[in-house]
């Protein structure tokens, strides 16, 4: 939804500038991030009732959300205990009633004392359910209907806003439509003619029009259609001109590959057949490098699945062709165990591993300065110690990023400088739904590790109430008098890191002394040093620890092959993801596995995650049903993992314009690079402000 002309458009004039906007509405206002009348025109409702169609309580039956009109009989707030207060109100429809009740909102009574008194009707909002002989609504949506609201809240589709303490949603529809009828003229058609026309879209003023205040369920679809299918295209098409952008740079090393060299030298230090999805990885990693143009490749595998094999015949290609491979990981522990691992396979080969930390000595990290920068380190690891000032290269060939969604788009760009421009290659053991991967790393190729290597044995897990704690730590006993060793999570808390610092140490104290006194616990969380982490997880893997009590911070850790148990406390608090993750510290050597999941959910979300988690091992449907259960914005976290902060979209439920989106972008681009045509100029400036909006992940 875009202006005429910028310079004069009454889109860019402060909200101020509309009828009733004065200093105290306007920085509640603020408070939404709404400053202008384009930002309250893009404020889109959340949801339309159609009170076209009220329900009446005589044809109610529970369990159906509803919208019904009537007049208030009673209002009442009661304390059955000091920390609880009711409110309760009976509202008249026709003869019959419906009970409304809020819990510890007493200052709801005041409102609904004045509408009573004055007798103005009510419209209510929610889920009704049988209360005994009657029907109630609790914490239900309300607004009185008085007189200057009837034409925008009554007998047509209404829509319902996200909104903050003091701006009513009547207030809410006479702002947006007197923004409307000011500025509707100067929203600008951002899409081409023939776009329109080919996808069958209704017009930019039209949706801005329809999505506030439709005259039809389809009018609303189609207005939301419209402004979904533009915002998954700006984003498309930044993404597709990204990728034209990369592949034009002719600055990345050719490099020659042959595989069946390659092959043999793996066949010579690896003692087990490749599986046909990490054979089919490496094939497509050596068509980019041998193409010409910079590989951006995401490398995406399940727990297990073998990317350390695909990063050694990546960092092989490169080392064979003259070239210097890096591998950059976003811990000091995860560096050390890649470099453990890489330095086991390679030494075979008479090629040295450069470890490059942030804990190094001065004299330590001055040798290996001198030794990438003169060419002798072939292969370095290393944490952002790698981009710090004065780590140059001789000749940087290949970036390996791991668990990239950890890392900053400043960090990444800064490993892909130290190249004349390197081939990268990201990784990670986060398995992606391919919705997410569509937006996140749109303008990347991906390759996919969906087999796990022979011999990986799937581990088993069990959901257990509380109540059946004895069980499961009888069960944990005999797994530890046969000599293994198991991780003990402490339950997930919000607020603070500190918080769930002293609930990990009260835990493993409990452990310690009241549950298995006769086994060593050890204690990992996020508020101690990264040389005391380092030290805890060198002793359990060393078996000096029997028994690791942690926070999350092992979501990403070392392998520790003995280790075959681990108990998740309140698994309900933890995202499928996150759950999946930490169920991949165990199963990593010879020994049968279990993940214990300690759980009451009190939702039916909480029992649905606990169910998939017992039925499939697979990274990937378990990503799908993530997304579906908490919604994109949950999945890493926007800001954390640079996904695009979309207005009206959803990555979910619109995938399917996503996909129609996604091919229509990439088609223009390949057309149109630089959308210099003329009917492409209101597209070109709408691109340019999204790619300021959108915090799009960028590796090179």
């Amino acid at each position: 939804m875009e202006a005429r002309d910028r310079a004069g458009s009454r889109l860019d004039e402060p909200l101020q500038s509309l009828r009733g906007v004065g200093p105290q509405l306007t920085a509640s206002l603020e408070k939404l991030g709404l400053r202008t009348i384009g930002d309250l025109l893009r404020h889109f409702p959340r949801r339309w009732e159609d009170r076209t169609h009220f329900r009446h309580v005589r044809e109610l039956e529970g369990g159906e959300t509803i919208s019904l009109r009537g007049q208030l009989l009673d209002v009442r707030t009661k304390a059955p205990r000091p920390s609880m207060k009711i409110t309760e109100a009976l509202l008249d429809d026709e003869g019959a009633a419906l009970k409304l009740v809020w819990f510890n909102q007493p200052y709801v009574e005041r409102p609904l004392r004045a509408a009573m008194a004055a007798r103005r009707p009510l419209v209510v909002y929610g889920m009704v359910r049988r209360s005994g002989w009657t029907f109630e609504i609790q914490a239900p949506e309300w607004e009185e209907i008085g007189e200057g609201s009837d034409s925008l809240s009554v007998n047509r589709i209404v829509p319902v806003y996200p909104s903050v303490e003091g701006i009513g949603q009547t207030r809410w529809r006479r702002l947006i439509d007197t923004a409307l009828a000011l500025a509707l003229p100067d929203v600008e058609e951002t899409l081409p003619p023939a776009m329109l026309h080919e996808h069958r879209l209704m017009s930019a003023p039209l949706a801005a029009r329809h999505i506030h205040f439709p005259g039809s369920m389809g009018e609303l679809e189609a207005a939301r259609r419209r402004l979904v299918f533009e915002e998954f295209f700006l984003l498309q098409t930044l993404l597709a001109q990204r990728r034209q952008a990369q592949s034009l740079h002719s600055g990345a090393p050719c490099l020659s590959v042959d595989l069946a060299r390659l092959r043999a030298d793996l066949a010579t230090i690896v003692p087990f057949e490749l599986t046909g999805a990490q054979q089919r990885a490496i094939g497509e990693i050596s068509g980019d490098l041998a193409s010409g143009r910079c590989m951006n490749r995401l490398l995406q595998g399940d727990v297990g699945s073998g990317k350390t094999m695909v990063a050694l015949a990546s960092i092989l290609m490169a080392v064979e062709n003259g070239h210097q491979a890096v591998l950059m990981a976003p811990t000091e522990i995860l560096a050390q165990q890649h470099a453990i691992v890489l330095r086991r396979l390679l030494e075979p080969l008479g090629l040295a591993v450069e470890l490059a930390l942030g804990s190094l000595s001065e004299k330590a990290k001055r040798g290996v300065r001198e030794r990438l920068l003169g060419g002798q380190s072939r292969v370095a690891v290393g944490t952002h110690a790698l981009i710090q000032e004065g780590v140059e290269f001789a000749s940087l060939g290949l970036a390996l990023i791991d668990e990239q969604h950890r890392f900053g788009v400043l960090q990444r760009q800064a490993l892909a400088k130290k190249g004349a421009w390197p081939h990268i290659l990201v990784m990670t053991a986060t398995p992606i739904p391919r919705t997410l991967t569509l937006t996140l790393y749109g303008d990347l190729d991906v390759s996919i590790l969906d087999e796990l290597p022979p011999g990986r044995k799937p581990i088993t897990t069990h959901w257990k109430r509380p109540a059946q704690r004895d069980q499961v730590y009888s069960a944990a006993q005999r797994l530890l008098a046969e000599g293994r060793q198991a991780y003990v999570v402490c339950p997930l808390i919000e607020e603070s890191e500190k918080l769930q610092a002293k609930s990990a140490t009260r835990l493993s104290e409990q452990i310690a002394t009241e549950v298995f006194p006769q086994y060593r616990v050890g204690l990992l969380h996020g508020q101690m040093k990264p040389e005391e982490k380092d030290d805890v997880m060198a002793r359990f893997k060393a078996h000096d620890i029997d028994i690791l009590v942690a926070t999350t911070v092992i979501e990403v850790g070392i392998d520790v092959p003995n280790a075959s148990l681990i108990i998740i406390e309140d698994a309900e608090r933890f995202g499928l993801a996150q759950l999946h993750q930490l169920r991949g510290r165990v199963g990593r050597g010879q020994f049968a596995s279990y993940c214990i999941l300690m759980s009451d959910p009190k939702t039916d979300e909480g029992a649905a995650r606990m169910s998939v988690m017992t039925q499939t091992g697979d990274g990937f449907r378990i990503a799908e049903e993530d997304l579906k259960l908490r919604g994109p914005g949950e999945f890493y976290g926007t800001r954390q993992s640079g996904l695009p902060e979309l207005v009206i979209a959803d990555v979910v439920r619109d995938l399917d314009v996503l996909l129609e989106t996604r091919s229509a972008a990439f088609a223009l681009v390949a057309a149109d690079p630089r959308l210099e045509r003329p009917e492409s100029a209101p597209l070109r400036r709408a691109v340019a402000r999204a790619a300021a909006s959108f915090e799009l992940v960028n590796v090179s």
